[in-house]
Parts: C-alpha cells; sequence; structure tokens
C-alpha cells in the first residue's frame, strides 16, 4: 500500500491530492491564480490534518517538475522538499507533459489507436513546449521547445491524428490547420491526475535525490534561442 502526497503548481492553477493505492483520498484545486503563493500551504495543511486525522502515514511526495513556470514551480518544489525532510519521505518528480495526457487518456478512450498525443505548455509568443505520446503514454517524441507554424508537426500530422492540448494549444489553432489536427479544450495539469505516474514511479524506485532535484524551469527555454522543428 501506498500514500502520495501530490502537488501541482506548473501553471496558473494550483492544486493539492492525496492518493492511496492510487485512489483520490483528497483534493483541493484553484485555478483563479497564479495564487500558489497564499494556497498552496493552505491546501497542503488541509491534506496533511485529512491524513493525519484519518491515521494515514504518508510514503512520498509527488510534485509536478515542468516544464513550466518559474515562480510556480519553484514554490511547488520549495513545498515538497520541506515536506520530505520534515516527514522523512521520498521525492517523486512527475513531468507536467506526462501529467497533462492523464486526463485525456481516462477520459477519452475512444480515440484511434494509432493517435499521437501532443501537450503543449505555453512560453510566448508562437513559442511552446511540447511533447509528443502515443495512447500508452510512450515518447513518441522528447520534450523540446517549437516555434510553431503550418510545418512544425506536418510529418507526424501525415500519418497519424494528433491531438493538442494544455494551455499552449489555443494560440495554436490558426497555425495548425491540418485535417489529422484535433483540439481538446480545458485540460489542465492538476494534482488528481498525478496518481498514475507517481504509482509508477514508485513501483520502480524512481526517486529523486531531495538535496539537489531542481526542476524543468520554463525560463530556461524562454533564456535560451529555440529552433524550429522540421
Amino acid at each position: 500500500m501506498s500514500c502520495i502526497l501530490h502537488i501541482e503548481t506548473s501553471t496558473k492553477v494550483c492544486s493539492v491530492a492525496v492518493t492511496e493505492d492510487g485512489v483520490v483520498l483528497f483534493e483541493k484545486t484553484d485555478k483563479d491564480g497564479p495564487s500558489h503563493a497564499v494556497q498552496l500551504g493552505v491546501f497542503v495543511d488541509e491534506a496533511l490534518s485529512y491524513t493525519d486525522n484519518h491515521g494515514i502515514p504518508f510514503d512520498a511526495v509527488a510534485v509536478s517538475c515542468g516544464p513550466g513556470s518559474y515562480t510556480g514551480l519553484r514554490i511547488g518544489v520549495s513545498m515538497a522538499k520541506g515536506l520530505c525532510y520534515a516527514r522523512d519521505l521520498k521525492l517523486i518528480a512527475v513531468p507536467t507533459l506526462e501529467l497533462l495526457c492523464v486526463p485525456v487518456l481516462l477520459q477519452h478512450d475512444d480515440l484511434p489507436e494509432d493517435a499521437v498525443l501532443c501537450p503543449m505548455i505555453d512560453a510566448r509568443r508562437m513559442e511552446v513546449y511540447s511533447a509528443l505520446y502515443d495512447r500508452a503514454l510512450r515518447t513518441v517524441r522528447a520534450t523540446g521547445a517549437d516555434i510553431v507554424d503550418e510545418t512544425t508537426y506536418k510529418e507526424c500530422l501525415d500519418k497519424h491524428p494528433m491531438y493538442f492540448f494544455g494551455d499552449g494549444a489555443e494560440k495554436c489553432k490558426a497555425k495548425i490547420t491540418h485535417p489529422n489536427a484535433h483540439f481538446m479544450a480545458d485540460v489542465l495539469p492538476l494534482a488528481k491526475y498525478m496518481g498514475p505516474l507517481a504509482e509508477k514511479a514508485m513501483a520502480v524506485g524512481r526517486f529523486e535525490d531531495v538535496a539537489y532535484f531542481e526542476p524543468f524551469y520554463l525560463k530556461e527555454f524562454i533564456a535560451s534561442k529555440p529552433k524550429k522543428l522540421l
């Protein structure tokens, strides 16, 4: 049995959840942010009170590790590290782009077998962080910084139906007009969806070094000079 506290602060949304063996026991979300500095501590305190009152010991803390907002990720990771030190817990890192795929896979079991998922995190102008996954959440293309135009994903679109979602997808609609392109609205990286990915990491013993772990800041992308993906 495993009980995990999940923290998600990579975008404007702030959310915390508690799962036990994959079942969500507690969940709080604020979509009106960014308000991580105010809300995260409150949500975590409520989660700890819930588990302490029910006599449920934590086994690990999972935190969304980006790519995402520098401030949001810094606040989330700092909170996660503090909890790990204070309660002697393992730290699990959950990639934000993989996390975005979880609600899509859970809520859309009718996707074509050869569908390719393209979660997008907004950067600036027509720039996004994205990765490509198949329906089994196997990586088709690793996380990359893309400047989006009509040809960015054409090679994949010519072969597969592609599904775009996340806070970077909406601005790409006008550019990506291929008939195999499909856009999904209101897909958010929420803590309550972190369970399957965190449980998988825990099962194989994939834990982070609490002292040295750093998330994947969106700032790193903005500071660099991304290349157009052909």
